[in-house]
């Protein structure tokens, strides 16, 4: 993370300074303050400094594929394959825009296989007078094989040579299966400097808040961009996620989602099974779990449900 300049230390300590006239605080003391001020009130986004994307293309962009990740239907995804394209190069352009850049190189694939669903799944029958229904998603098996044909003509990620070998023995450390490094590759690509518009940061995307939960630390310097110790963090996480549900599928869609939504779909539908309730979580989420599972399936030849945690 780029550092805050010096200046908006002093402005940020200002208030802090007033307030504390009557104690005699020192100005190492008002800036240790203002740092933390910071650290608990200031959006990552804004301490990394990196300039807001003014051109009306990419916020446009921006606003809709976090609205259709969100949202109920894989198949709607596709509509933006074309933008994302015509996006990309914008974002390469300039060194301060490349952390978004590299965030959505990673997300191209969604795109991709939303548009085959598209073509593959014929639209339902529409009705007099009634709007037109969604596609309906693919049951999880349906998708599971085309994340297997998809990722299997993916290359070898150029990343992962350094990468993996270095992460395995951290996430291992954790008792957790080494083979889930490879989540870093559906997050990021590998490129530890992905950043997206909603804030999640690194190679493993963590958000500011699972970071701090998990012992990072954003300030002065945000380690999530920092491969051991973001690597860590998500190893624990993922820990944590697989002893509340005891269920790969189910941990990784928590990881993704968020692990009350999914509580609340497994609550609401009576089930402890990721397919009971897929095709009802985001539609990120409803990809994102079965292109792990191909992903570990074609870098380890392993399946996801098997993998067991180191002992020692």
């Amino acid at each position: 993370m780029k550092s805050v300049p010096f200046i908006l230390v002093l402005l940020l300590a200002a208030p802090l300074a007033v307030r504390a006239q009557d104690d005699a605080v020192t100005l190492p003391d008002i800036i240790q303050g203002a740092q933390q001020w910071a650290q608990d009130n200031l959006d990552t986004n804004v301490l990394n400094a990196l300039p807001r994307v003014d051109d009306p293309v990419v916020q446009q962009f921006f606003r809709d594929i976090q609205q259709r990740f969100q949202g109920d239907y894989v198949v709607d995804l596709a509509a933006l394959r074309q933008a994302a394209q015509v996006v990309l190069p914008l974002l390469e352009s300039s060194e301060d825009t490349q952390p978004y850049a590299a965030w959505l190189k990673a997300q191209m694939d969604y795109l991709a296989v939303a548009d085959e669903i598209q073509l593959t799944i014929p639209p339902p029958k529409a009705e007099t007078n009634q709007p037109p229904r969604s596609v309906p998603n693919p049951p999880p098996q349906k998708e599971r094989e085309l994340w297997v044909k998809k990722v299997s003509v993916s290359p070898w990620p150029a990343l992962a040579n350094e990468y993996v070998p270095e992460l395995k023995p951290v996430f291992a450390a954790q008792k957790v299966p080494a083979e889930l490094v490879w989540m870093a590759e559906v997050e990021s690509g590998f490129d530890r400097r992905a950043l997206s518009p909603a804030g999640a940061a690194g190679m493993f995307q963590l958000m500011p808040e699972t970071a701090r939960r998990f012992g990072l630390s954003l300030w002065p310097r945000d380690q999530r961009y920092q491969p051991e110790p973001s690597a860590t963090a998500s190893a624990q996480y993922l820990k944590y996620l697989h002893d509340h549900f005891k269920d790969w599928r189910l941990a990784l869609a928590a990881y993704n989602a968020g692990e009350g939504r999914v509580q609340k779909l497994l609550d609401r539908y009576k089930t402890d099974s990721f397919d009971a309730i897929a095709e009802h979580l985001p539609a990120e989420t409803q990809m994102y779990v079965p292109r792990i599972e191909a992903t570990i399936l074609r870098r380890e030849g392993a399946n996801l449900e098997q993998l067991s945690a180191p002992q020692n």
